[in-house]
């Protein structure tokens, strides 16, 4: 049998959107830990040039800051034509960046619809058909991963248009997944549960009236004792992109602590 280094990704090229910070950042971080070479995608252009400088002198690998709104389907192709035209080709992506802002069925305007949809469900989309066409030119494969959630199940009454894209995002990565088989593109994605992280923090301040002990509290309600941690996800995602995670694809596994359909 084939030996697999430890270092899962070691040689590949990978695109994360959303990597310059929260979830995103610790995916680049674990990918170049595991050997990869890394392009992360982000709005921000002080954030991203600066965390890929750091990212790149912490692991030694090749890390490239590209602006790019998630929600803009040319800038995130783009963004996949620079990653080729630095490093030859594209083998990983991970779709991360994502909006959560909130919307009830009856206050969600049309406006904020489309944007959920243009940054979770349209912007991925097009994100992988680019990195797909490079994969299939090259014959040589890859795999994506796709960050979904929990709330793709059903979810929260605020959160009706995030839930709506979300659940979209589910449906593509099945599909994806089972046309580009024969083409040994693994597609997967992530239902990520209620996650630790600096975004989480002002998003329970600004939306719900959090205070300063609101982390603690939740952790203690949960049944391990603590939120989704970044790290630990991130390296689930690294696996899944790596040739250890086998022949898995179109899956859609819950990262959570809560059972869907169960009740006390």
């Amino acid at each position: 049998m084939p030996q697999l280094s430890d270092a899962l990704l070691d040689g590949r090229v990978v695109l994360v959107s959303g990597g310059t910070q929260g979830l995103g950042a610790a995916i680049a971080d674990a990918a170049v830990r595991n050997g990869a070479d890394v392009v992360v995608t982000g709005r921000r252009k002080d954030v991203g040039e600066q965390f890929a400088t750091d990212l790149a002198e912490r692991s030694g690998r090749q890390v490239r800051y590209v602006q790019a709104d998630a929600g803009d389907v040319g800038e995130s192709q783009a963004a996949v034509a620079e990653t080729i035209d630095r490093f030859g080709r594209i083998d990983c992506v991970v779709n991360c960046a994502g909006l959560t802002t909130r919307g009830t069925m009856l206050d969600t305007t049309p406006e904020l619809f489309d944007e959920h949809i243009a940054v979770n469900l349209r912007g991925p989309f097009f994100l992988m058909q680019a990195a797909i066409k490079d994969m299939v030119a090259r014959g040589r494969g890859g795999s994506i991963v796709n960050i979904i959630t929990m709330s793709s199940h059903g979810g929260q009454p605020y959160l009706a248009p995030y839930v709506a894209s979300k659940s979209g995002l589910v449906g593509l990565t099945r599909n994806a997944a089972f046309a580009h088989r024969w083409d040994r593109i693994r597609i997967n994605g992530v239902n990520i549960g209620w996650t630790e992280t600096e975004g989480e923090d002002a998003t329970q301040r600004r939306w719900h009236d959090a205070d300063d002990d609101w982390l603690e509290r939740a952790a203690a309600q949960q049944p391990m004792g603590k939120l989704g941690q970044v790290d630990e996800i991130a390296d689930f995602v690294v696996f899944l992109l790596s040739a250890r995670s086998g022949v898995v694809t179109g899956s859609v596994i819950d990262w959570d602590q809560t059972i869907p359909g169960t009740y006390e």
